[in-house]
């Protein structure tokens, strides 16, 4: 057994919903943790494609639905170029040509007729400790739906924008007030993409930034400044995630440090805990 887990004892496995969960941009966070089987990942992808490969390599501890999420109505998937462009949203061409390649990537090949599920409403989330999004501008439409499953959530990483590529899609300034509404504060940030502003090219590299910000993955966790925000499974989960998909060992210290003056591991937990940083790989 993973020593932290052993340590921390938690009812359950940790439960992850990855909300556009097409594997085309690296391995995920959690996949040390889905690894060593410490959680369970329910996962979202509309695009036909994205779900067959999902299918293929799942390992028993994934299971993978063909739904979009959003707010419940009717839409349309605008599959593009660039498959990792599919959004619910409408490609912004002013804001497209400002950048190398994406007039390109960003062309709508086709649309898929789809309707929209909340999160709220999905019947196979029974728990939610980690919610991972990248959906090309929805994820503000996901958090608005998601108000009761994400009440026990501890960690959400989503997609944010600097350049609204897409109609209608928040930017970074938005989707912060949205999550930190909902009791969250940043963690870090992981994948930054910078870009170059067309037409510079930097050594026949069209995709070679210079200072532009175009992206990045935002790391939010639940308010960890009161004990009482947290249920000590939360605080369990909080470490658990810390640790093994941001290597965050000082904010699982203090998830540790909080669940001994709950009670709820052993006095000697933060101890171990550190010992076991301190050991060579």
């Amino acid at each position: 057994m993973d020593l932290l887990t052993e340590i921390l004892a938690p009812a359950r496995p940790t439960a992850i919903v990855d909300v556009g969960a097409n594997p085309i941009d690296g391995d995920p966070p959690y996949k040390a943790m889905l690894a060593a089987g410490l959680c369970e990942v329910t996962g979202f992808e509309p695009q036909p494609e994205g779900l067959a490969r999902l299918e293929k390599s799942k390992g028993p501890h994934e299971r993978y639905f063909p739904y979009a999420l959003g707010d419940g109505s009717a839409g349309m998937l605008n599959v593009c170029e660039l498959e990792g462009m599919t959004s619910l949203l409408v490609p912004e061409p002013a804001y497209l040509a400002l950048f190398n390649l994406f007039p390109i990537w960003g062309t709508v090949k086709h649309q898929i007729p789809v309707t929209t599920r909340k999160l709220d409403d999905i019947a196979e989330i029974a728990h939610l400790d980690f919610l991972k999004m990248d959906l090309q501008g929805g994820e503000r439409e996901v958090l608005a739906h998601g108000r009761a499953k994400l009440k026990d959530t501890v960690v959400i990483q989503t997609e944010v924008s600097f350049v609204p590529l897409y109609r209608g899609q928040p930017v970074l300034g938005e989707m912060d007030l949205a999550l930190r509404e909902l009791g969250f504060l940043p963690h870090c940030v992981t994948g930054t993409k910078i870009w170059p502003i067309s037409p510079m090219v930097v050594g026949e590299a069209p995709n070679r930034g210079i200072r532009q910000l175009l992206e990045t993955d935002m790391v939010y966790v639940k308010d960890f400044s009161q004990p009482q925000n947290m249920s000590a499974e939360q605080w369990k989960h909080l470490a658990l995630i810390a640790h093994h998909c941001y290597g965050s060992y000082d904010l699982a210290l203090k998830a540790i440090i909080t669940l001994i003056a709950m009670g709820a591991v052993a006095e000697d937990a933060n101890k171990r805990y550190l010992a076991s940083l301190r050991k060579p790989n």
